[in-house]
């Protein structure tokens, strides 16, 4: 600790643990901090949806790319596996209103490169039978899937050691000094490099350089079954909730989204609501009938991070030479290590496979705003 390191990454959630990854393998003496064990804030807490159907328009490239590098993590992350499914995804409409909402965000996301097609009803049900009759139009997505998020920080865990990174859990940080000695619980740590990968606490972290960045915080509940036969083949959303719909192989229905919890940020508080808990659960048995049957087995919530405009805070922090930030996107886990990978492009001083996302725009939306 007393020689500096060539870059701190301060959280360990999906993307900071990729970014912290492809830095090390760049040749980067490099640490990792959180204030917890890695990935066991949102990253771990998540629906675990790999999807393109819910994913902004202008993140279709990124996620594409993100889809493969989750189905084949054992290849790139030393033998780490989430447990990645590719299937079908299906985003159905039951009403006028979600027919002309969903017929607009796949016209959108057709255009930005997600194949996207328009199927009726009937047709929705020859893909997934156990759906409800009254689907009107369902977009209809063969790259999609879904993850068992909890397996996050077990799958990154390994390639982190074996690329030479350090860890440093349940370190919380209190501030960072301009050139940058971190001031942590385990004592000062200095690095010539700083990237800021706190998700929801993003906008403190961006406090301590002097940065005023606004970040709007969801609270996503979340609910799990007991183990059913097999319901369902395809990751399912409904268009008016966000609601999102899947089954282990294990037998467990996991139901995400949706409705939202309350809560004061991510300082503590958050709870379910229980009458959006209800709300969620009775639109998931709607939509798939058998769920009425099923015993709810536990329910907890996960907290979702965006910037003002709903698209990531990615690239160099204005002003602050070699210090970086990453987080805050919109169905972040999806898109979360093709982000962190080209971050850490960006910061080796190579091209990004694809454009960052800089946080510029961000800070002149506030001062106008002011």
């Amino acid at each position: 600790m007393t020689a500096p390191f060539d870059c701190a990454v301060i959280g360990a959630g999906v993307m900071g643990c990729s970014t912290a990854l492809f830095l090390a393998r760049g040749g980067m003496r490099v640490v990792l901090i959180d204030r917890g064990d890695i990935c066991r804030e949102a990253s771990g807490v998540n629906a675990g949806t790999l999807t393109m159907q819910m994913t902004r328009a202008a993140l279709i490239p990124y996620a594409l790319r993100a889809h493969e590098m989750w189905l084949t993590m054992p290849e790139w992350c030393a033998g780490g596996s989430v447990l990645a499914t590719a299937c079908p995804g299906l985003s159905v409409a039951f009403t006028d209103g979600e027919v002309a909402m969903l017929e607009e965000r796949a016209r959108i996301r057709r255009a930005a490169g997600a194949p996207i097609e328009l199927i009726d009803g009937r047709a929705a049900q020859a893909i997934e039978p156990g759906l409800a009759d009254g689907v009107k139009l369902a977009g209809h997505c063969p790259i999609d899937g879904f993850a068992s998020a909890y397996l996050t920080g077990r799958a990154f865990r390994q390639g982190l050691l074996d690329a030479g990174v350090t860890l440093m859990e349940r370190t919380p940080v209190r501030g960072v000094d301009g050139r940058f000695k971190l001031d942590t619980e385990a004592g000062p740590v200095e690095a010539r490099r700083i990237v800021l990968a706190g998700g929801v606490w993003l906008e403190d972290m961006a406090a301590w350089l002097g940065v005023t960045l606004p970040i709007k915080v969801l609270i996503n509940q979340l609910v799990v079954t007991e183990r059913l036969k097999p319901l369902m083949r395809t990751v399912l959303g409904v268009a008016s909730g966000l609601l999102s719909l899947k089954q282990y192989a294990n037998g467990t229905v996991l139901i995400g989204g949706g409705w939202q919890g309350i809560g004061d940020r991510a300082r503590g508080g958050v709870a379910v609501r229980p009458e959006n808990f209800l709300g969620n659960v009775r639109l998931a048995a709607h939509t798939v009938p058998a769920l009425r049957e099923a015993r709810l087995v536990r329910s907890w919530l996960g907290l979702e991070a965006e910037t003002a405009d709903a698209l990531p805070a990615i690239g160099p922090i204005p002003g602050i030479e070699d210090a970086w930030i990453i987080g805050s996107v919109h169905s972040g886990y999806t898109s979360g290590p093709f982000m962190g990978r080209i971050l850490a492009q960006a910061v080796l001083g190579q091209a990004p496979d694809l454009p960052l996302f800089h946080i510029d725009r961000l800070l002149h939306e506030r001062s106008n705003a002011a």
